[in-house]
């Protein structure tokens, strides 16, 4: 999602101006940084959502570190515990459980306070819009899993192969239908969802969707902001 910064997400958050933002899925924390040291310009605070990250909450310094709630949990764990977030920022386990069941602890939240948060998510063209991945296969419940392999995948096909793309990862077995994907996942949620809700897309670096409450104004700046990106 780090891709995105400074020509979309930046300067929406600008905009926006959140005070508790949520990260899930940080890996090497490129994007998480950025987060940080918006934070710290801005009076904020990031609470990050990775099991496994691959850093140290330490290696920024304690300028930044000091903004930063670092949960080692899996998202559908910690979501339903948290009590306040302005915007959240979903790039974790690309596949349609995880995210739509992510989108509806999201509602959930608005809900119950009565505030509906920012949302961004990464990953909604290929490889993952239309395919699931999973990192940890078991934890997905068997009757919400596609039949899956760790082999390859290849842009235009739909069948996996034994080498390509993230050729060690698990992948849904074929692309596209029920249930497959990032993208799917979505539209699923927005489908059902019982708020005005707006999507805006970008689809360079296999795709950003962003989520809002409707409304006119916000609505016009991030089409300008997405438009005059190039992405």
């Amino acid at each position: 999602m780090q891709r995105f910064w400074e020509k979309i997400v930046g300067p929406i958050l600008q905009q926006e101006q959140p005070k508790t933002l949520v990260e899930i899925g940080a890996l090497y924390g490129e994007n998480t940084v950025k987060l940080l040291h918006y934070a710290h310009q801005n009076n904020a605070v990031v609470i990050v959502i990775d099991p496994f990250p691959a850093f140290h909450e330490s290696q920024w310094g304690e300028t930044l570190r000091q903004h930063m709630i670092l949960l080692r949990e899996y998202s559908l764990d910690v979501l339903p515990r948290l009590q306040w977030y302005d915007a959240i920022l979903i790039d974790g386990d690309h596949n349609w459980y995880t995210v739509y069941h992510e989108l509806k602890e999201v509602e959930k939240f608005a809900q119950r306070t009565g505030a509906f948060p920012l949302i961004f998510l990464h990953d909604t063209e290929w490889p993952y819009g239309r395919r699931d991945l999973y990192h940890n296969p078991s934890i997905i419940p068997i009757h919400f899993r596609q039949p899956y392999a760790q082999k390859g995948i290849v842009q235009g096909v739909s069948q996996l192969v034994d080498h390509g793309f993230n050729s060690t990862s698990f992948h849904a077995i074929h692309e596209n239908g029920p249930r497959n994907g990032v993208m799917t996942a979505i539209e699923d949620f927005l489908r059902e969802s019982t708020f005005p809700l707006s999507l805006h897309r970008a689809h360079s670096n296999n795709g950003l969707a962003i989520i809002s409450l409707t409304d006119e104004k916000r609505d016009a700046f991030i089409k300008h902001v997405i438009q005059q990106s190039g992405l």
